[in-house]
């Protein structure tokens, strides 16, 4: 694969000054965009070096860590968006997905793969990573639309509302794959001289977790946040 150098990067600075002028411009936001930029920059940077070490050593209390770490920041930013900035709506965030993206994991690791070493890291973290940034992306979706919609509808109307809202992208994502697009992990194996072919076999793979483990982490919130409000 073609190595991409550093001051090549600099090139994707223009759109994305222009995407933070706007942002700016209509949302009211100086530095938000910058500061995205540069935090995703840093931790992409960090995780290359830890994961470099994690693939020579095969540590596994260091890959137990960095799960955990997945799993409770994906939690706090989940949260970010909605009025309850407390400790137990954190506590209902971490319990959704860590249960939710968990199970999905472990079945995709432990039986789809069939893997010799079912926790290799260079396995596990790139789809754990991907199985707790989607559930991530739709707890938050869910919990902020309901908490809305819960303003003005019954818990049920609300909680349909923001369970359907939740899964559009995921659902999206299944209708367009393929015609549209060539999701980011068939891409890869492609660009890298993977056969298409077992390439998409991965591509099902990975787009059925991410919806499974997306929609099991809502609908434990739901189980949960409406068990509190009865």
């Amino acid at each position: 694969m073609q190595t991409i150098s550093f001051s090549h990067l600099l090139y994707l600075l223009p759109p994305l000054g222009f995407v933070a002028f706007f942002y700016y411009l209509w949302v009211g936001e100086k530095t938000e965009i910058a500061m995205a930029t540069l935090r995703m920059s840093v931790q992409l940077i960090i995780i290359g070096y830890v994961l470099t070490s994690l693939f020579s050593t095969n540590s596994l209390w260091l890959l137990a860590l960095l799960v955990a770490i997945m799993i409770a920041v994906a939690s706090l930013i989940a949260r970010r968006n909605i009025r309850a900035q407390n400790f137990k709506t954190y506590l209902l965030f971490l319990v959704c997905i860590a249960v939710g993206g968990t199970l999905n994991l472990a079945l995709v690791l432990g039986v789809v793969l069939e893997l010799e070493n079912p926790l290799d890291p260079r396995y596990v973290i790139p789809l754990a990573g991907m199985i707790y940034a989607n559930a991530m992306n739709a707890i938050s979706l869910c919990a902020e639309r309901y908490e809305k919609e819960r303003e003005h509808q019954s818990m049920e109307k609300a909680r349909a509302i923001a369970f359907k809202a939740s899964m559009i992208p995921q659902i999206n994502s299944f209708l367009a794959v393929g015609f549209v697009s060539l999701p980011g992990m068939m891409t890869g194996q492609i660009l890298s001289g993977i056969d298409p072919l077992i390439a998409v076999r991965y591509q099902i793979v990975v787009m059925a977790m991410i919806l499974s483990s997306g929609a099991m982490s809502t609908i434990l919130y739901f189980l949960f946040q409406t068990r509190m409000e009865k």
